[in-house]
């Protein structure tokens, strides 16, 4: 599970709903004192995570030049969705409410996506690649998660099947390590990840952990569209092998950044240098 340093917006970040014609999703949308900005950008959380997730790259976009959205999918925290149904889940569904929540947002944007969220970013890409100046994957393979992760997210689906969002919460945190228990010391910031956690949908867990498992590889069908592309990843990472990600980018003709000490995570592990990674490469799209 992702943990932001903070879920509180910087200064110019301010959380509201964006309305579309799919339905309202919570963001956070740091456009304060930029008029205009160089562009826009849109942020897709990973698995189990959240808008929260890019909160550490608001103010460095920003300072660069950048509007950045950091958005929570449909039955992602503060996103509605529905508990029980996985069919607004399905890969498409998820694909469409991006590209309506760039219409909303004011196309043309930057695409990121993170884990998940990549392979939501590209579903949305190669159903209709206009509305985006480019496209980058965060920390996300050509397809199906590793092994070793497809296990442990088949085990969440199977826990999720029979417990209720609670207990599941109340056993993950007995399974952790005591490292992996503490958060900055703060009781708040313990409560609010439990909260996120409560606040997420078992079906979109469920739905979505089944597209993490099967996904297939579409890289081909990317490099096809000649869409810039970024592919971004920590220097060590357990969900998909760093060296999958090497060859996603030279499938695509992908620039590629490996942000050095960190792990499935850069944007919450080494923010600055991750936004300098992306903000480079925008300047030159």
């Amino acid at each position: 599970m992702s943990r932001p340093p903070t879920f509180v917006p910087p200064p110019g970040a301010m959380p509201r709903r964006l309305r579309t014609d799919r339905g309202d999703f919570a963001v956070i949308d740091a456009s304060a004192g930029m008029d205009p900005p160089k562009g826009t950008v849109l942020l897709l959380p990973g698995y189990t995570g959240s808008k929260e997730d890019f909160i550490a790259l608001h103010a460095p976009l920003a300072a660069a030049g950048y509007r950045s959205v950091a958005v929570d999918g449909r039955g992602q925290y503060e996103s509605d969705g529905p508990a029980t149904d996985e069919a607004p889940y399905a890969m498409d569904e998820l694909a469409r409410d991006v590209l309506a929540q760039v219409a909303a947002v004011g196309a043309p944007v930057h695409l990121v996506g993170h884990s998940l969220g990549g392979l939501v970013a590209r579903a949305a890409v190669l159903r209709d690649p206009a509305p985006f100046r480019s496209l980058t994957l965060v920390s996300c393979g050509p397809g199906r998660i590793s092994v070793a992760q497809q296990q442990r997210v088949q085990l969440l689906r199977d826990t999720l099947a029979v417990h209720s969002m609670a207990e599941v919460w109340e056993i993950m945190r007995s399974l952790e390590p005591p490292e992996e228990t503490d958060t900055d010391g703060s009781a708040d910031q313990a409560d609010v990840l439990r909260r996120r956690w409560l606040g997420t949908q078992p079906a979109q867990l469920i739905a979505t952990g089944r597209h993490l498992c099967n996904e297939p590889d579409r890289t081909d069908e990317l490099a096809a569209l000649r869409l810039p592309t970024h592919v971004l990843s920590g220097e060590r990472d357990d969900t998909w092998p760093v060296p999958d990600m090497d060859t996603v980018a030279r499938r695509i003709g992908a620039h590629r950044t490996v942000v050095q000490g960190a792990e499935h995570s850069p944007n919450t592990d080494r923010p600055k240098e991750t936004a300098a990674a992306l903000t480079a490469f925008w300047d030159r799209h």
